[in-house]
């Protein structure tokens, strides 16, 4: 048998990655800081002594997945407001900034579970992790994710990155917070029973944005 090559076995580790870390999103869904490597081992159909080869301990799992979450979090803030909330409103839904973007998100999260937990465990300042490891976490969600979605919320924030972050943009980026922890209190329950995607609409409703 040909020995694999180095891009081989680098691929092969980071397909592994990805396939530990979803599990481990999902099964946090479920048992939130009981998770335990032994779970997620099960849920993605590996061995313990494989899924211990990559992480020891589920504090340094939480922390990985968390980062390769944020490493995807701000892409679909990257098109121009218009465009960016075009989607919802093309499928005959009257809905303002807040609320189509709340759609947007939400189905998303459906989709990516791991990126549900970024913006939940955001919410709640990265508290599962010590102090050395949540404050970089939090300045980077802060910067890729709360700072540009609150210009696609408040228009008069989009020109000028400077001027976003800027103390006159406290407020809107605090009301951004508040909006993005309601979404994610109310997606728990649609994402235990699988239905987030299809509920979007209705959660949106529910909190009225």
């Amino acid at each position: 048998m040909t020995p694999r090559t180095k891009e081989q076995n680098e691929d092969i580790r980071l397909r592994r990655l990805a396939q530990i870390r979803k599990a481990a999103a999902d099964v946090f869904l479920n048992k939130g800081p009981l998770l335990e490597i032994r779970d997620v081992a099960a849920e993605a159909g590996l061995g313990y002594g494989t899924v211990y080869h990559y992480y020891s301990n589920k504090g340094d799992l939480l922390h990985d997945l968390l980062w390769d979450a944020l490493d995807r979090a701000g892409e679909w803030l990257k098109p121009p407001p218009d465009v960016l909330l075009a989607g919802p409103l093309k499928v005959g839904l009257s809905l303002g900034p807040a609320a189509a973007a709340g759609v947007l998100l939400l189905q998303l999260w459906a989709e990516d579970h791991a990126m549900y937990l970024l913006y939940k465990q955001a919410g709640e300042g990265f508290a599962m992790l010590p102090e050395a490891r949540s404050a970089p976490l939090l300045a980077e969600f802060r910067r890729e994710v709360l700072t540009p979605l609150s210009a696609v919320l408040d228009p008069s924030l989009a020109g000028d990155r400077a001027a976003v972050t800027a103390a006159n943009a406290a407020e809107p980026v605090h009301h951004t917070e508040m909006l993005l922890a309601a979404l994610a209190g109310c997606a728990s329950l649609s994402l235990r029973r699988g239905q987030l995607f299809e509920e979007a609409r209705d959660i949106v409703r529910v909190l009225k944005l």
